[in-house]
């Protein structure tokens, strides 16, 4: 196995279910088992769970976010996960279906019963609306600290300062929280009107 770059993105590992009919209940006992499990995983940086539908079955769609490949293969390959999974096999229609993508790619998590993400001008939306505040409002958070120290109101340490705010909390707290919100908006099959 090749050696993982410590500095790696963050990734996101799909997981999808379909349940087979009669077993709702203890499937959902053991999906929120698993999620408390996997949350405790060194390296785990949260959770999103959407059910929808699929050929009569509901279907779950579970998008956990790691801090790098490394940490979300050591979940994969867990025993405690390959335990966890072998109790839940008999409850699923189709076994359990993973998929990997680096999360640049994936702050939407995809619909339910599409398994992809929503057009990208909701993404574009949803985006707008999460860093828009934060480019007003951050450099006005940061400014009174910023002349406090020549070496901070530098431009260039300024403006990199700046951006690691929004980056950060952009990526692990406000677009997860604004996709969560928006979901049924970006899940509905809306499409923008023609204006030609």
């Amino acid at each position: 196995m090749p050696e993982v770059n410590r500095f790696e993105e963050v990734v996101t590992l799909v997981i999808k279910h379909r349940v087979k009919a009669g077993f709702e209940v203890p499937y959902e006992a053991w999906l929120r088992n698993i999620v408390s499990i996997a949350g405790q995983q060194e390296g785990h940086l949260g959770v999103d769970v959407m059910r929808g539908k699929n050929a009569g079955l509901d279907l779950y769609t579970c998008v956990l976010r790691f801090c790098s490949t490394e940490a979300m293969q050591r979940w994969l390959d867990s025993p405690q996960r390959q335990t966890l999974v072998e109790q839940a096999t008999p409850m699923l229609a189709d076994g359990d279906q993973t998929e990997v993508n680096p999360v640049n790619e994936f702050w939407f998590a995809p619909q339910a019963d599409a398994g992809s993400p929503p057009p990208r001008w909701k993404q574009a939306v949803v985006t707008l609306l999460v860093i828009l505040p934060h480019t007003l409002l951050v450099p006005l958070i940061w400014g009174p600290l910023l002349q406090l120290n020549p070496f901070l109101s530098h431009y260039v340490v300024a403006t990199f300062l700046i951006t690691l705010t929004i980056v950060v909390s952009v990526v692990y707290l406000f677009m997860p929280m604004a996709t969560r919100l928006f979901a049924p908006w970006l899940s509905s099959s809306t499409q923008p009107k023609d204006t030609r």
